[in-house]
């Protein structure tokens, strides 16, 4: 059958640039189910997209849907001719084309009748209007009146084709066509394109498509403005936005009085990036340079104007800056505690100033020293001050920054600046024990409050960010070498316990890379402590690639199967006049030279792997139900023992083995 290209633009006012990526893939996959529902095949489908346009193309679409064959039943045979011509009647068919169908309640009369396949371009006209307006925003708008259509921003105009037909269909008074706008300012307002020409015509009225060519563009003007003497501070995340906010991307290089360099490289870098979305720049030695590389969204700018422009308000934010640095100064963090009184954490929470009380409290429970406790009275203070207020990204650094220029002690004033990281499972833990003291006090004291009073997350819903906060706990505890029990961290919170075992799986499988069993065998065994979490994830690891191990795995899970088959409870006394000689009592010595996890973790395992051959013997040859009581039960304990001390470092039963792993068959109900 023909395949065909087929090519959607939706042409809408400025989409917020954060927005983009995750509408772009739920427009790709409600269109690749729509043409698995319709049973239209298709290829590759792509997307892409600026500020003003969502963009999709698919290859190789049928050019109709395969005909189809539909059976429709009707009354029983046994009905009578009456019947028959009755179902013929309704179908609007002769009697003669009804068949007979053997069915599991008997024969009864059909029509097989074939159902025409759609024509490709008769599906899209019906099914596109619903897949555009149900893309999923964080917000959508009324543009057409109250009740009307709902999207991110107005659909201004749309293009759809189907090789070189347009696809007609209508959304809030917009009908499709094959009439797009370039540039907003650098390119006409109507371009007839057709799917060959459709990049083309765009670039040549200054409009890249592909978001992968304006990052290159980007970066390409970058390097070429920095030369040799400077060089760009890296940031992915500022690179990303400026893909998504500019259609025709040109760097240009500005600068600013080197007197602003006076001020903290914090609050410089924070004003150009947050505020400005510019780049900062540096010399080879690391050190700010006073420059910054700014995006704009048109194509030169050979008078300077607009270099100067961005250099003007620059200089203007950075004066703001200035002001409230000094004035900030005239009272220290110290004087500002009882000012959190007045600033809200949570209306059943109460204020900063309870919470700041709670946090030194959990400091001390956590086992913080003074600078510790110190960090935690002044590390909200800065809430109060007109830097934050004004640049809210810099609380927390502010207050850093300000502690040192009152003279605090350097690890007071370091322990306020980084307490509130890690941000994220990339960024970095406080560096030094009193930063991370203060952190997992701040993200407790959030977790414990907030679950107490019911504000648990669900679903998509976590306002104060407590996913991310138990993250950021787990996070330090690890990398931080902290052995803290979670359970006193949780505050005994039976519901906070749990949410803190799903973070921690989650870390040490999606962030450390663990297999997801080796992380349930492992906290199977107990997972109090993070840090011996790590020890025994690690020394898993490292082990089971060994033929030993896996098949052992496999034994440790049939001596639970025996166990429990046995309804074995234990209380039984061990008596070594009862081990039979050979593959039993070798197992037993065995077992007495197990060097146990005081030698180390990979030591142990290795030894415990080391016991496969006599546990695979042992279940060979020895029969565990035995005919007289007091053996069967001495061998259940002995194997209850094994179980004990193997489960010590992890619970083998959860490692998945491959068919054919385990040791050989039970030689009787219960072995």
């Amino acid at each position: 059958m023909k395949r065909l290209p087929f090519l959607l633009e939706i042409g809408v006012e400025e989409i917020p640039d954060w927005m983009i990526p995750t509408a772009l893939a739920a427009l790709s996959a409600s269109f690749g189910k729509l043409l698995r529902d319709s049973n239209l095949a298709f290829g590759e489908i792509r997307t892409d997209a600026t500020p003003r346009r969502l963009v999709l193309r698919a290859e190789g679409l049928e050019v109709k849907q395969a005909d189809s064959v539909e059976v429709v039943s009707g009354p029983p045979k046994s009905a009578g001719a009456g019947a028959a011509a009755g179902f013929a009647r309704k179908l609007g068919v002769d009697a003669t084309a009804l068949e007979t169908v053997t069915t599991p309640k008997g024969e009864y009369l059909a029509y097989r009748r074939t159902a025409k396949g759609r024509e490709a371009a008769a599906v899209l006209s019906e099914v596109l209007p619903s897949i555009i307006l149900g893309i999923p925003w964080p917000k959508a708008m009324y543009w057409t009146g109250k009740g009307g259509a709902r999207f991110v921003r107005p659909i201004r105009w749309m293009v759809a084709l189907l090789s070189k037909k347009v696809v007609p269909f209508e959304v809030a008074g917009v009908a499709s066509g094959n009439v797009t706008t370039g540039h907003r300012r650098l390119g006409k307002r109507k371009i007839r394109v057709s799917i060959a020409d459709y990049e083309t015509k765009l670039e040549e009225n200054s409009v890249l498509v592909s978001a992968a060519a304006r990052r290159a563009k980007i970066e390409a003007g970058i390097a070429a403005l920095l030369g040799d003497g400077l060089c760009l501070r890296a940031d992915p995340a500022l690179l990303e936005t400026l893909v998504y906010i500019t259609e025709c991307p040109t760097p240009i290089l500005g600068g600013f009085d080197p007197q602003y360099l006076s001020l903290p490289e914090e609050v410089l870098v924070t004003v150009m990036r947050h505020h400005q979305k510019y780049f900062s720049v540096s010399y080879p030695d690391g050190k700010l340079a006073p420059n910054f590389i700014a995006v704009m969204n048109t194509s030169a700018d050979p008078d300077g104007l607009v270099r100067r422009g961005n250099e003007r308000v620059l200089r203007a934010r950075f004066n703001d800056a200035r002001f409230f640095w000094d004035f900030d100064q005239h009272k220290k963090l110290a004087d500002r505690v009882e000012d959190l009184a007045n600033v809200t954490f949570q209306a059943k929470l109460g204020s900063y100033l309870d919470k700041t009380r709670r946090m030194m409290d959990l400091v001390g429970e956590l086992g913080g020293c003074d600078n510790s406790r110190r960090a935690a009275e002044l590390s909200k203070c800065d809430l109060t001050c007109e830097m934050v207020k004004e640049f809210t990204d810099l609380q927390g650094i502010v207050g850093g920054l300000y502690a040192r220029a009152q003279g605090e002690p350097e690890d007071v004033a370091r322990a306020i600046y980084e307490h509130y990281k890690p941000v994220s499972m990339e960024d970095s833990i406080p560096a030094r024990p009193e930063g991370r003291f203060v952190a997992l006090a701040d993200k407790l004291d959030t977790l414990r409050g907030c679950f107490a009073i019911g504000m648990v997350p669900t679903g998509s819903k976590d306002p104060f960010a407590l996913r991310r906060a138990a993250q950021g706990v787990v996070k330090i505890l690890v990398e931080g070498r902290m052995p803290l029990a979670v359970e006193q961290l949780a505050g005994g919170n039976a519901q906070l316990i749990e949410f803190f075992r799903d973070r921690v799986e989650y870390y040490f499988r999606e962030v450390r890379g663990f297999p997801y069993d080796e992380v349930r065998a492992v906290m199977a065994a107990g997972w109090p402590d993070l840090v011996d979490v790590e020890s025994r994830l690690a020394s898993i690891h490292a082990v089971r690639p060994t033929e030993n191990f896996v098949r052992l795995a496999g034994g440790v899970k049939r001596i639970k199967n025996i166990l429990r088959q046995a309804q074995f409870a234990g209380g039984f006394g061990f008596s070594e006049d009862l081990l039979e000689a050979g593959p039993e009592r070798d197992l037993y010595d065995e077992f007495l030279r197990l060097p146990g996890a005081a030698a180390g973790y990979r030591p142990a395992l290795e030894a415990i792997a080391s016991l496969r051959p006599a546990v695979d013997l042992f279940f060979d040859k020895v029969l565990v139900n035995a005919p007289d009581p007091g053996v069967r039960q001495n061998r259940l304990t002995l194997l209850s023992d094994l179980l004990t001390e193997f489960s010590k470092i992890a619970d083998f039963s959860e490692i998945v083995t491959e068919a054919g792993d385990a040791p050989a068959g039970p030689r009787s109900c219960t072995n």
